[in-house]
């Protein structure tokens, strides 16, 4: 029997898997820089913890969660989103009584029972950060921008920033009011109407043409922002233009969460088609309170390391791995792969990138390797070299070669020089 991996899981193998590296990292780099701080999170959860934390209207909860119940017949589901997971470890383990805001990041493996298909994974990857503790404007300028950071960095062009304001409670409930009002009004189908009822921002994000088009005309949540929440969205675009980081308003923009409040935005980049949306956030005021713990605000973002590889590969990236060595080794004899061992072992401990033709395949296929593995060196060792302690090192740019003793400090100041 020859086992598969699930359907709609994905996998990242060489070479690809380095270019899933760059990624990852560069997203996360611009965040290291502005002070925030690993957090490493479990990959399950109790099921309570996202109902309540992401939203029991959500497709997330009600659809595409993977629950099961453990051995002591606990409810427990695989994490679909980071946030929720963040906030209960800064609850249990006390950092909301330190010093705010918490800064913290993270990256690793999700879960959603989706319908696979290209961008759309039932195992996905994101990275994400959070800031806890604070309700600042800027701050929510910091946020938007270190995602910006890292979508540049990897050299993207082809995307775009959405943003809006999801207000206060005032101004979430004055226009609820209205909204459902509205929908009310609608000829909707049963499940339709029962969607409405327990979130009718949903209907916004409704694909059916029938309901976009009955939709246009319903009352914006923008128009009823109070003063303060008018004032705060407008600071947080005054600071991502002097930050140089272009932005659209989308006024009827919903995310798939409960949680979000106040400022809220989405990246979507032009060339991946229906899955286009790269990354996103937004504030989330009232979920600390609604986990059990303080009445402390948050903000931050996941950004879809998959996507954006996609979005690399379809641009046309050149996204420059770190993986091929600097120097290739080619042993020939047994004597000699010992040699080679000990030779690439010092100079791994100097920061060399060195790797060795393993299994007396020979000259000619050794020297294909190397070129195959990007090398920028080769250094062949025979009996002869190790004899006179002395080998010739070949640029594989040049073709060119010279004599080079083998000692670990002599190899390391010719190739890093």
């Amino acid at each position: 029997m020859r086992f598969q991996a699930p359907k709609g899981v994905s996998e990242y193998l060489p070479p690809r898997s380095s270019s899933f590296e760059v990624v990852r990292d560069r997203l996360l780099a611009p965040a290291k820089v502005a002070g925030y701080q690993l957090i490493e999170l479990p990959i399950f959860e109790d099921t309570e913890l996202f109902t309540r934390g992401v939203g029991g209207s959500t497709d997330v909860v009600m659809k595409e969660m993977y629950t099961f119940e453990d051995r002591g017949g606990r409810s427990i589901s695989l994490r679909p989103e980071g946030t929720a997971g963040v906030m209960r470890a800064v609850i249990e383990h006390g950092l909301d009584r330190g010093q705010l805001p918490i800064k913290l990041f993270y990256a690793g493996p999700f879960f959603r029972a989706e319908r696979p298909q290209a961008g759309r994974y039932r195992q996905f990857y994101q990275a994400g950060i959070e800031a806890i503790g604070i309700d600042d404007p800027v701050l929510d300028a910091e946020i938007i921008s270190i995602a910006h950071q890292g979508f540049v960095s990897l050299g993207l062009k082809r995307f775009v920033l959405k943003i809006t304001s999801l207000g206060d409670t005032e101004s979430r409930e004055a226009h609820r009011r209205d909204l459902v009002s509205f929908i009310s009004t609608l000829p909707l189908d049963d499940e339709t109407k029962e969607r409405a009822e327990r979130n009718p921002l949903r209907l916004f994000d409704d694909k059916r043409e029938t309901i976009r088009a009955a939709m246009t005309s319903a009352p914006i949540l923008m128009d009823y922002l109070t003063p303060p929440s008018r004032e705060h969205f407008l600071t947080v675009q005054s600071l991502l233009k002097r930050l140089d980081v272009p932005f659209e308003i989308d006024p009827r923009m919903v995310r798939g969460l409960d949680y979000y409040t106040g400022t809220t935005f989405e990246f979507i980049h032009q060339d991946l088609g229906a899955q286009s949306g790269i990354g996103g956030g937004g504030r989330y005021d009232g979920l600390m309170k609604e986990l059990g713990g303080q009445s402390l605000s948050g903000i931050g973002f996941g950004l879809g390391i998959d996507r954006v590889l996609l979005a690399c590969e379809a641009e046309g990236v050149e996204l420059e791995v770190g993986h091929s060595p600097t120097l290739f080794l080619i042993p020939l004899s047994s004597a000699a792969e010992s040699e080679a061992l000990y030779l690439a072992t010092d100079l791994r401990k100097g920061g060399v990138h060195v790797d060795i033709a393993f299994g007396e395949r020979g000259l000619k296929g050794s020297m294909k390797a190397a070129d195959k593995r990007g090398a920028k060196y080769v250094i062949v060792i025979g009996d002869d070299e190790l004899l006179e302690r002395q080998a010739k090192i070949k640029d594989m740019s040049t073709g060119e070669s010279e004599s080079i003793r083998l000692l670990a400090s002599e190899i390391a100041s010719k190739i890093l020089r």
